[in-house]
C-alpha cells in the first residue's frame, strides 16, 4: 500500500510533468524527460551557459526522486562528463546547496536545472568536489570569467 508521501509525491510529479509538456518551448536551454515506466526517474538535457567553456555543449543529468519529494530534494548527477569544481569527475555528483541543506519544496525539477546551469557559469570554489578543477579555477579566475 502506498504511503501518504508516495501519493503526494506522485501528484506533485504529475503536475510538474504536465507543466513541462505544456511549456516545452518556454525554456529552450532545458529539456526534462520523465521515464515512461517510473515517474520517480527523470533525465534532463541542459545547454551549457553562454560565455563559458560549456557553451555549445549539451549535458545530460539523471534525477532520482525520493518518495518524500518535494519535502526532500531529488538526487541529481551529471551523466555527461564535465570538468567543473562542484561536480565529482567520476560519479557526476553535484555539490549545490539546494540539493542538500537549502532545499525548499518550492523548487521544481525545472528550477533545479536552472540552478545547475547557473552553477556551471558561476562555480563555488568554497565547496569543491573536483579539487583539480577547483585549483585551476582559482588560479585562472580572472582569465576565465567574463568581465
Amino acid at each position: 500500500m502506498p504511503t501518504e508521501y508516495f501519493v503526494t509525491s506522485r501528484a506533485r510529479l504529475f503536475k510538474e510533468y504536465k507543466e513541462v509538456q505544456r511549456e516545452k518551448s518556454a525554456d529552450p536551454d532545458i529539456q526534462l524527460i520523465c521515464d515512461d515506466s517510473n515517474i520517480f526517474k527523470w533525465t534532463a538535457l541542459v545547454k551549457g551557459p553562454s560565455e563559458t567553456p560549456y557553451e555549445g555543449s549539451v549535458f545530460q543529468l539523471a534525477f532520482a526522486i525520493p518518495e518524500q519529494y518535494p519535502l526532500l530534494p531529488p538526487q541529481v548527477r551529471f551523466l555527461t562528463k564535465i570538468f567543473h569544481p562542484n561536480v565529482h569527475f567520476k560519479t557526476g555528483e553535484i555539490c549545490l546547496d539546494i540539493l542538500k541543506n537549502a532545499w525548499s519544496p518550492a523548487w521544481t525539477l525545472q528550477s533545479v536545472c536552472r540552478a545547475i546551469i547557473a552553477l556551471m557559469a558561476h562555480p563555488e570554489p568554497d565547496s569543491p568536489l573536483n579539487c583539480d578543477s577547483d585549483l585551476i579555477a582559482l588560479h585562472c579566475y580572472d582569465m576565465v570569467l567574463p568581465k
